[in-house]
Protein backbone atom coordinates (compact mmCIF):
# COMPACT_ATOMS: atom_id res chain seq x y z
CA UNK A 1 0.00 0.00 0.00
CA UNK A 2 1.49 3.30 -1.04
CA UNK A 3 2.15 6.09 1.41
CA UNK A 4 0.57 8.42 -1.15
CA UNK A 5 -2.82 6.76 -0.71
CA UNK A 6 -2.57 6.89 3.09
CA UNK A 7 -1.57 10.56 2.93
CA UNK A 8 -4.44 11.34 0.57
CA UNK A 9 -6.94 9.55 2.85
CA UNK A 10 -5.65 11.38 5.93
CA UNK A 11 -5.83 14.72 4.12
CA UNK A 12 -9.36 14.00 2.86
CA UNK A 13 -10.78 13.03 6.27
CA UNK A 14 -9.08 15.84 8.18
CA UNK A 15 -9.83 18.68 5.76
CA UNK A 16 -13.54 17.97 5.30
CA UNK A 17 -16.11 17.92 8.13
CA UNK A 18 -18.05 14.84 6.93
CA UNK A 19 -16.56 12.19 4.65
CA UNK A 20 -18.12 8.88 3.66
CA UNK A 21 -16.04 6.23 1.92
CA UNK A 22 -18.64 4.14 0.13
CA UNK A 23 -19.42 1.89 -2.81
CA UNK A 24 -20.89 4.12 -5.50
CA UNK A 25 -21.92 7.75 -5.12
CA UNK A 26 -24.45 9.61 -2.98
CA UNK A 27 -26.74 9.76 -6.05
CA UNK A 28 -26.15 6.10 -7.02
CA UNK A 29 -25.05 3.93 -4.08
CA UNK A 30 -23.78 0.56 -5.32
CA UNK A 31 -24.60 -1.49 -2.22
CA UNK A 32 -27.36 -1.52 0.37
CA UNK A 33 -25.06 -0.54 3.24
CA UNK A 34 -23.78 2.52 1.36
CA UNK A 35 -27.35 3.46 0.45
CA UNK A 36 -28.40 3.17 4.10
CA UNK A 37 -25.44 5.31 5.20
CA UNK A 38 -26.38 8.05 2.72
CA UNK A 39 -30.03 7.93 3.84
CA UNK A 40 -29.01 8.27 7.51
CA UNK A 41 -26.77 11.24 6.74
CA UNK A 42 -29.52 12.96 4.74
CA UNK A 43 -32.07 12.30 7.50
CA UNK A 44 -29.57 13.80 9.96
CA UNK A 45 -29.51 17.02 7.94
CA UNK A 46 -26.01 16.72 6.46
CA UNK A 47 -25.61 19.01 3.47
CA UNK A 48 -21.82 19.37 3.31
CA UNK A 49 -20.84 15.77 2.56
CA UNK A 50 -17.80 14.47 0.71
CA UNK A 51 -18.17 10.94 -0.66
CA UNK A 52 -15.39 8.76 -2.02
CA UNK A 53 -16.35 5.88 -4.33
CA UNK A 54 -13.98 3.06 -3.37
CA UNK A 55 -15.01 1.13 -6.49
CA UNK A 56 -13.11 3.68 -8.59
CA UNK A 57 -9.72 2.77 -7.12
CA UNK A 58 -8.55 -0.56 -5.66
CA UNK A 59 -5.74 1.16 -3.76
CA UNK A 60 -8.19 3.51 -2.03
CA UNK A 61 -10.56 0.61 -1.34
CA UNK A 62 -7.82 -1.31 0.48
CA UNK A 63 -6.17 1.84 1.82
CA UNK A 64 -9.21 3.01 3.76
CA UNK A 65 -9.50 -0.41 5.43
CA UNK A 66 -5.83 -0.19 6.44
CA UNK A 67 -6.21 3.43 7.57
CA UNK A 68 -9.13 2.72 9.90
CA UNK A 69 -8.28 -0.88 10.81
CA UNK A 70 -11.92 -1.57 9.84
CA UNK A 71 -12.62 -4.34 7.29
CA UNK A 72 -15.72 -3.02 5.55
CA UNK A 73 -17.10 -0.07 3.61
CA UNK A 74 -18.93 2.30 4.05
CA UNK A 75 -16.86 4.21 6.55
CA UNK A 76 -17.93 7.53 8.05
CA UNK A 77 -15.49 10.18 9.25
CA UNK A 78 -16.58 13.30 11.11
CA UNK A 79 -14.00 16.02 11.78
CA UNK A 80 -11.19 13.57 11.01
CA UNK A 81 -12.46 10.89 13.40
CA UNK A 82 -13.53 7.44 12.25
CA UNK A 83 -17.13 6.87 13.39
CA UNK A 84 -17.94 3.48 11.89
CA UNK A 85 -19.94 1.71 9.21
CA UNK A 86 -23.64 1.64 8.44
CA UNK A 87 -24.55 -0.61 11.40
CA UNK A 88 -22.90 1.75 13.88
CA UNK A 89 -24.40 4.74 12.08
CA UNK A 90 -27.84 3.09 12.34
CA UNK A 91 -27.46 2.53 16.09
CA UNK A 92 -26.22 6.09 16.60
CA UNK A 93 -29.09 7.48 14.51
CA UNK A 94 -31.67 5.51 16.53
CA UNK A 95 -30.30 6.96 19.78
CA UNK A 96 -30.01 10.51 18.37
CA UNK A 97 -26.24 10.46 18.84
CA UNK A 98 -25.49 10.68 15.10
CA UNK A 99 -27.63 13.80 14.64
CA UNK A 100 -25.95 15.44 17.65
CA UNK A 101 -22.48 14.57 16.38
CA UNK A 102 -23.21 15.93 12.90
CA UNK A 103 -24.59 19.22 14.24
CA UNK A 104 -21.58 19.83 16.51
Amino acid sequence: MSDDVQSWIKETVTQNPVVLFMKGTAQFPQCGFSGKAIALLKESGVTDLITVNVLDDAEVRQGIKDYSQWPTVPQLYVNGEFIGGSDIMNEMFASGELQTLLKA
